[in-house]
């Protein structure tokens, strides 16, 4: 889902009546970027009330900083960047759920693989195969098993489409470790694909 489409001037009205604490304009920003917005937290958090959560925080911190925003970015880029923060504060505040060992997660990089059964070829990236509409859900489930570790650096990569740097700066780590932290998320992910679809499929080859 994305927002709803509107020109730079409407933006620019809009942004002027939110400032100027008309009650129409908190309304009319909610209807246009909620959806949108609600589909990034889900993205980022685990659970429907975690994302309405988060959305939440997002909005609160939109309104309270309208006045400082200069424009320098879209209206829509700006409130992604605010929900992808708001996402994963709550993501650092609560408990975390242990940590799975990498090698237990996928079968590249030493870890053990029955040879009788290859990898399937799995050459789409996160991304792309959650555009397709037959296999948005079950990638989506794939990518929720994650370990946080790797989920956010995944998602963050492959869908919403930050650079290396921009994602180092969000987690808060070195653009080194954003790259080995999504090659490993890459190779869970196409593991935990793969291992799934032999579950209904065991004669499965590449």
């Amino acid at each position: 889902m994305n927002p709803l489409p509107s020109s730079p001037a409407e933006d620019q009205s809009l942004i002027a009546a939110l400032k100027a604490g008309e009650e129409h304009a908190y309304e009319q920003l909610v209807r246009r970027f909620g959806g949108w917005l609600l589909g990034v937290a889900r993205r980022l958090v685990h659970g429907e009330q975690e994302a309405q959560d988060a959305l939440q925080d997002a909005f609160l911190s939109a309104f309270k900083a309208i006045d400082r925003f200069q424009g320098d970015a879209s209206l829509a880029t700006w409130l992604h960047r605010i929900t992808v923060n708001a996402a994963l504060m709550r993501l650092r505040h609560r408990r975390r759920r242990p940590e799975t060992l990498f090698e237990d997660l996928s079968s590249g990089d030493g870890a053990r693989q029955d040879p009788n059964y290859p990898p399937v070829n799995w050459s789409e990236s996160a991304e792309v195969a959650a555009e397709r509409a037959e296999t948005r859900e079950f990638v989506r489930a794939m990518i929720d098993e994650l370990p946080d570790t790797y989920r956010t650096v995944l998602v963050l990569r492959d869908i919403e489409e930050y650079d290396t740097a921009e994602t180092a700066k969000e987690l808060g780590i070195t653009p080194n470790a954003v790259k080995i932290r999504l090659h490993r998320a890459r190779q869970a992910l196409r593991d935990r694909i793969d291992r799934r679809l032999r579950a209904f499929d065991p004669e499965a080859r590449p």
